[in-house]
């Protein structure tokens, strides 16, 4: 599946404040949604995207023109399909760019472009959704990785013999210009595993994410997390003589089936036109360095300046606390399983595995005031507490509840959320998403989250990254802080789409305010029928 027969699917570019009319018409026989990764939508969740959370799916041969609004976003944020797996092709770009008349927080770059990775499997993507889902095991592991499109050099379908040489026909190719900066847009639209990602002979800086500035700081390589963009200037400052490797692979502290390969683009200065002979290699960290993986994220901070202030909420008068979680359920009678002896695998927020509504979407429900078609009690605390981090677990605490709750915030009210990684099933990270706003991650660290030494001691509250996309590592947690001034109905869920599958996710319904600014929107006219 493509949008407008393109893989990666177009790219939008817009000014900070723009609001957009996307006509999205389906011509496929399969049902689909777009969401707009990372654009808040304030006060209107009827364009946000999640399939069954905020609207029912767009049917073959229906329409539905979805109104974009952005506000604060500038930066690079995406967009892709929400429904089951079709994001595993449907994406693209969105390119924020300052307000007419206002400048960046750095140099302004020679040019700027979109680095998009994901992957690809050599079979149509709605078998393998019906495979993985039918199975109750792990999906079949992607056979490439894709740098805008493109699987690199090292793979047998991208080559091209021509005598004893090689050509890399089929290979994303960056040109530049000795001596000029180049902004590069980077965007995991990975379907299953972080990346690494590295430029050879070149050192990036680091100058935004999600959508939002950051204080600048340089590395020799790049983790970026499912749903994750980051902004990194390159400079364009070696031998012309020579090209040079861009690389990814993905980052897996624990999964036993990964796709082990690396992509490849190719960097080349305009002057030296010669492909044939071999870049410079690139260096990148091992699969499974979660050392690596944490030290980078863990550098990021706002920007925190007089243009770009930060406002993270000083105290919380919302404390919740989630556990994040792999499980197993019993097969059912008479069908064979491949999850863990025999069962089939699931995933849970706060040991609640999410089902989704099949015949109404929650916004609908919500806003029409109908019942039924889900629950308001979502857990604050995990139901059970034990050792989460433990390296054994009683399998009595791998069986989760199921259904479809939701947890109700008041509106302006200040919201602390701590991931809780557990070692269930092995443990693996979780780059955790949530829609309708950014958040502040404001701590982080392994084992069992300690209010009184974590929160006391290592939090940040002076200038916290602000981000919609934060991956907690394996058997650790994550702190973020927000404050709840959007409303209307916001999901959250991993952005591993086998976990997402499996039920991590849940929702929340922020209410109304007192205000009439304060309030949500009513829905277009033309909403998707369910």
């Amino acid at each position: 599946m493509t949008i407008n027969g393109n893989f990666p699917g177009e790219t939008l570019h817009v000014h900070r404040g723009d609001t957009l009319i996307v006509h999205v018409v389906n011509r496929s026989p399969h049902n689909i949604t777009i969401h707009w990764h990372g654009v808040n939508q304030p006060r209107y969740p009827w364009a946000d995207g999640p399939e069954y959370i905020t609207q029912c799916p767009i049917q073959p041969g229906g329409k539905f023109s979805q109104k974009v609004i952005f506000t604060t976003e500038e930066g690079t944020l995406w967009w892709h399909a929400h429904s089951e797996w079709t994001r595993a092709t449907v994406y693209g770009a969105i390119v924020v760019y300052p307000k007419k008349g206002h400048a960046y927080p750095f140099p302004k770059p020679h040019a700027d472009l979109p680095i998009i990775f994901g992957e690809w499997w050599k079979q149509d993507i709605f078998e393998l959704f019906d495979d993985f889902r039918r199975s109750g095991g792990d999906p079949l592991v992607s056979h490439a990785i894709t740098i805008n499109g493109q699987p690199g050099d090292r793979y047998n379908c991208s080559r091209q013999a021509l005598g004893q040489h090689v050509t890399w026909v089929d290979m994303f190719k960056l040109a530049v210009d000795q001596g000029k900066t180049y902004l590069l847009r980077l965007i995991n639209a990975a379907m299953q595993d972080i990346l690494f990602f590295s430029i050879a002979g070149h050192q990036l800086t680091v100058v935004g994410t999600d959508g939002t500035y950051t204080k600048p700081f340089k590395s020799d390589y790049i983790t970026i997390s499912p749903g994750q963009t980051i902004d990194v200037l390159l400079r364009a400052d070696h031998p012309i003589a020579a090209s040079y490797y861009m690389a990814a692979k993905f980052y897996s502290s624990a999964r036993a089936a990964v796709n082990l390969n690396t992509t490849t683009a190719l960097l080349h200065y305009t002057t030296n036109n010669t492909t044939t002979t071999t870049p410079t290699a690139v260096s990148l960290p091992a699969t499974a360095d979660t050392n690596a993986s944490v030290a980078f994220t863990a550098r990021f901070r706002s920007l925190a300046d007089k243009k770009h202030p930060v406002d993270v909420p000083q105290k919380a008068d919302t404390n919740l606390y989630f556990t994040l979680s792999m499980n197993a359920v019993p097969c059912p009678a008479g069908a064979t399983c491949a999850g863990p002896n025999g069962a089939r695998l699931a995933a849970s927020v706060n040991n609640v595995s999410l089902v989704l509504p099949t015949s109404m979407d929650v916004l609908g429900a919500y806003y029409r005031g109908i019942g039924g078609v889900y629950g308001d009690d979502f857990p604050s605390n995990p139901p059970v507490s034990f050792d989460f981090t433990n390296l054994t677990i009683p399998a009595v605490d791998r069986t989760p509840a199921t259904g479809n709750q939701v947890r109700v915030l008041e509106y302006n009210s200040s919201v602390e959320l701590v991931f809780q990684g557990t070692n269930l099933l092995g443990g693996v990270d979780h780059p955790m998403h949530l829609h309708g706003t950014n958040f502040y991650v404001v701590g982080w660290g392994f084992g069992n989250f300690d209010r009184a030494k974590d929160a006391n001691k290592t939090y940040n509250l002076v200038d916290p990254p602000f981000q919609n996309t934060i991956a907690v590592p394996r058997n650790g947690w994550v702190a973020v802080r927000f404050k709840a001034t959007n409303p209307g109905v916001w999901f959250m869920h991993c952005h591993l789409e086998r976990h997402a599958s499996w039920g991590m996710g849940m929702t929340f319904i922020v209410k109304n305010g007192k205000g009439p600014n304060d309030k949500m929107l009513p829905p277009p006219s033309d909403m998707p029928p369910c």
